[in-house]
């Protein structure tokens, strides 16, 4: 083998290729995205506090909405709500599925709170705000 054929070398002849048809399926309808039902995103923005600015936060934050939402789903600006009322107010002044509503919340952002500080560490003055956009 020499240059010339090494660096241009000859074609080759291929032979043509027929395509194939394929019958479809009369049965065999194209699936449709639209069917299922979308998951509710609630409008509402978590962020870090009075923590050290690290690239792990978007990660905590990420993971402590996806705790929330796990644990209230679309209820979470309603318990929200809720346990602010609960905490600016007595007992008596709330209906009962107020109270059982802010003390979801309270059990729901424990929990995400947990997940939220897995990787970083938990810190006294550190804690996620949550508020509604």
């Amino acid at each position: 083998m020499n240059q010339t054929e090494l660096f241009y070398p000859r074609p080759t002849l291929q032979a043509p290729v027929q395509p194939v048809l394929q019958e479809s399926a009369e049965d065999d309808a194209p699936f449709v995205f639209e069917e299922g039902v979308p998951e509710p995103r609630v409008a509402y923005m978590v962020r870090l506090v009075d923590y050290p600015p690290v690239d792990a936060v978007k990660v905590a934050e990420q993971r402590f909405r996806r705790e929330l939402d796990r644990q209230l789903g679309v209820d979470v600006l309603p318990a929200l709500r809720a346990f602010r009322n609960a905490s600016e107010s007595g007992e008596s002044d709330l209906a009962r599925d107020e109270i059982a509503l802010a003390k979801r919340w309270a059990k729901a952002y424990d929990a995400a709170r947990t997940a939220g500080f897995r990787d970083l560490g938990d810190t006294d003055e550190a804690y996620f705000e949550v508020r509604s956009i």
